[in-house]
């Protein structure tokens, strides 16, 4: 068993009685709660390190899911957009075109969706051809700037 040394400390007389209180509640002596104080004290920089590495994990994890949400928004206000203005736009087809008009559909559909598995798969996206063509707008007055 190792030699333990003596050490001195002086504590205020609330503290004392909060210190008699806990030893007696714990039954155990105040010196060994004084020694796991010490202890808990002395290897805090760990638990701190800890604390700081999680609260700047959280925080990256937060931007991120903020781009997110952020990208989301954009994607769907686009699509809105877009349905309306095709919603808009777009003239009711007589009934005898009606079977050739489902059938270009379908042909569309499957081109669009080999070309969405296509840009997915080379990590293309709209998105960011959209925001390189998009004008800079000043700040200040709200006028468009150079690119």
């Amino acid at each position: 068993m190792p030699v333990k040394q003596r050490l001195s400390v002086y504590l205020d007389a609330e503290m004392m009685a909060r210190l008699e209180k806990l030893a007696a509640k714990e039954h155990t002596a105040k010196s060994a709660i004084g020694e796991a104080a010490i202890i808990s004290f002395l290897t805090a920089d760990d638990a701190d390190r800890w604390e700081a590495a999680v609260t700047r994990r959280i925080d990256r994890l937060t931007r991120s899911v903020d781009r997110m949400e952020r990208d989301l928004e954009f994607s769907v206000e686009a699509l809105a957009l877009y349905i309306r203005a095709w919603l808009t736009a777009t003239p009711p087809l007589p009934d005898g075109a009606q079977a050739a008009a489902k059938a270009k559909g379908r042909e569309r559909y499957e081109s669009f969706i080999e070309v969405l598995g296509r840009r997915l798969a080379n990590g293309e996206r709209v998105q960011r051809e959209v925001s390189k063509d998009l004008p800079v707008t000043d700040e200040n007055t709200g006028a468009f700037g150079p690119y």
